[in-house]
């Protein structure tokens, strides 16, 4: 049996996913000890900070692998406030027309987002070729 490879833009993808399970345990981590201190909408914001952040250094670092600038990281906000414009949409969307569950409707938009918030971090983060990842 020969060794199978996985291509470079697949290990890109799957830092990516990876990444965001991080994030998302990290980001909520930080909420709640936080939130053991503050209100729920104050460690909410800040855990939410903390996050962008967060996922601006691994983004650019490790899945796209180009260097920190300030101007990355100040440009980096806006990716997120594009997904929640179009997620906050779709789940209307989702929700009021196609009568899908509010418990549920989050979590397909959260699955249906991750294609585009691969592609405005990588646009936003400039991030290499899949050969040169």
């Amino acid at each position: 049996m020969g060794k199978t490879t996985v291509g470079p833009r697949a290990q890109r993808w799957l830092r990516f996913i990876i990444g965001g399970g991080i994030n998302t345990g990290f980001t909520y981590l930080v909420y709640v000890g936080i939130n053991a201190i503050l209100p729920y909408h104050a460690a909410y914001l800040i855990a939410y900070a903390v996050g962008v952040v967060f996922s601006y250094w691994f983004n650019a670092r490790v899945v796209f692998r180009v260097p920190l600038s300030w101007k990355g990281l100040a440009a980096y906000p806006v990716v997120y406030v594009i997904q929640y414009l179009v997620s906050a949409l779709c789940l209307g969307g989702l929700v009021e027309f196609f009568q899908i569950s509010e418990l549920i409707a989050p979590l397909v938009v959260a699955v249906a987002m991750i294609p585009l918030t691969y592609l405005m971090s990588k646009l936003v983060l400039g991030g290499k070729k899949p050969s040169q990842a």
